[in-house]
């Protein structure tokens, strides 16, 4: 597909962070001043994940209140609406927004509201993921877990573990995620972005549904093959992963061999503004990189609606859109 078919196909995003993602209009109508798009995107030269992790400081600064949560969700929205993202599972961490004046339910709420407006304006679909962070507590995330699930199937679709993957491995957290389950609550795990296969194989039998990036699953043929089986859902990000040196370069990258493996890859932007990138920029990334074909990013499209945290009429009228969408570019 060209660039211009990329952007006006019905596209599903699945693994986004709102604080990476938040636009320049965004964050410099808040801070009152101008900003530089150096300040908040990584260079083509980035050297490591805390270089890249650096840019997500000013953002951070932009949650803090119930208005900036508000707009912050209706901004992400509206950027995605601009390349005709119809779907979209927007995550972050409702305890870093946590102040004296503002607890968890109020920053989860100001959030939704943000994004039906969102949804309103735009006709974007959408599900908040609700981010457990590696370095709380166990009782702090299970409190934030506990009164997110008051929102599941009204703004909130599911779950997460964020953070220092290397510092905490999943095997801290399978507690935590075994009360997730037994709440009702389907998972997403940040797992093997960091190289460590063993949390993958934690996350998958904590009854993860989705894994995000999976990159550490590379060579591994029989635990491909065990979750493809299983049907569980890898959120790859490729443009972030090569910039955070996740691996060392796009011959590292193991999106041909998952494809290959029958794994339901998704492609996606991880954080659109830190990254600079889109769901468009991915899909032409991969499509020149790896030689991924037109029927390839139709598949990857489908497994994006499949493993979604969406109900099965959200599903049905995804895809439709995409069904009527590619036959017109065949």
């Amino acid at each position: 597909m060209t660039r211009d078919e990329l952007v006006a196909l019905p596209k599903v995003e699945l693994h986004c962070h709102l604080d990476g993602s938040l636009s320049r209009n965004f964050i410099e109508k808040r801070l009152g001043r101008k900003v530089s798009q150096e300040e908040l995107s990584v260079s083509d030269d980035c050297r490591s994940l805390n270089e890249y992790l650096e840019k997500f400081d000013i953002p951070g600064q932009c949650l803090m209140d119930e208005e900036g949560l508000r707009e912050a969700g209706y901004d992400v929205l509206r950027s995605m609406y601009q390349e005709n993202v119809c779907y979209a599972e927007v995550r972050f961490a409702p305890l870093l927004s946590e102040t004296s004046d503002m607890d968890c339910r109020k920053v989860i709420e100001a959030v939704i509201a943000g994004m039906n407006k969102g949804k309103q304006d735009f006709g974007v679909e959408y599900g908040i993921i609700t981010c457990a962070m590696r370095h709380h507590s166990a009782e702090e995330n299970l409190r934030m877990l506990q009164i997110t699930r008051e929102y599941l199937g009204d703004g909130v679709c599911a779950a997460d573990l964020a953070g220092a993957e290397a510092l905490y491995p999943m095997s801290e957290f399978m507690n935590v995620f075994e009360t997730v389950k037994k709440l009702g609550m389907p998972f997403t795990l940040h797992a093997g972005e960091c190289g460590n296969v063993q949390n993958i194989i934690d996350s998958v039998e904590a009854g993860a549904g989705r894994i995000g990036h999976g990159i550490a699953m590379r060579g591994h043929r029989e635990l491909q093959s065990e979750l493809a089986k299983k049907g569980i859902g890898i959120e790859m990000c490729p443009i972030s992963n090569l910039q955070t040196k996740a691996v060392q370069g796009t011959a590292e990258y193991p999106l041909r061999e998952f494809l290959d493996a029958g794994l339901k890859v998704s492609i996606n932007t991880d954080n659109r503004t830190v990254s600079n990138t889109s769901l468009a920029k991915e899909l032409e990334f991969v499509q020149k990189t790896y030689g991924v074909s037109d029927e390839e990013i139709r598949k990857m499209m489908q497994n994006a609606v499949e493993t979604a945290f969406a109900r099965d009429d959200v599903k049905e009228r995804l895809r439709k859109k995409m069904d009527i969408k590619l036959e017109s570019l065949r």
